[in-house]
């Protein structure tokens, strides 16, 4: 039986996301006490250690706990599956759909591992303007889901605007 190239990038992407999100977590729980925060660049970026019950910027984390149990446990699942679905109908020679679609794919398995094992998030990477300006710490995870959307924009934009070439900048 012969794997399709696209789901092999899958893999081999995903894999590498959840490993090194699922690495940087757990130093980060096994070495930090909650809310604890070491400078990395000063006036800038501190690795801090922060739990999410909710979504990207704490989206319905005061929300019930039993709603939050059963959206953040069934919503993941359901979502990797449209990813596959969609990875489905995309070219095999279409890498950067592929490795945006990855992208997303692992840091949704990374984020969901912490929500069966915790419950919660373990976010840690915490930029700030000399701590006036703040945006919500985040991981790996994160990352890659929003590394892989963004492409995946451009790429609905782009498509766009060469089936529209009259729009101009």
């Amino acid at each position: 039986m012969k794997i399709n190239k696209k789901y092999l990038i899958l893999l081999a992407i995903a894999g590498l996301i959840v490993s090194i999100d699922q690495a940087t977590k757990l130093y980060v729980h096994s070495h930090f006490n909650l809310g604890e925060s070491i400078v990395v660049i000063k006036n800038w970026f501190n690795l801090t250690y922060v739990r999410n019950p909710g979504a990207a910027f704490g989206f319905l984390s005061t929300s019930p706990e039993a709603f939050r149990d059963i959206f953040f446990l069934s919503i993941p699942p359901l979502a990797l599956i449209f990813i596959l679905y969609i990875l489905k109908d995309v070219a095999s020679n279409d890498n950067i759909q592929i490795v945006a679609l990855s992208g997303i794919f692992g840091g949704a398995i990374g984020n969901y591992i912490d929500r069966l094992r915790f419950r919660y998030v373990i976010d840690f990477l915490d930029f700030h303007i000399y701590n006036k300006y703040t945006w919500p710490a985040f991981n790996v995870a994160d990352s890659a889901i929003v590394g892989g959307i963004a492409v995946l924009f451009l790429i609905m934009f782009r498509k766009d605007r060469s089936k529209n070439p009259e729009v101009t900048n």
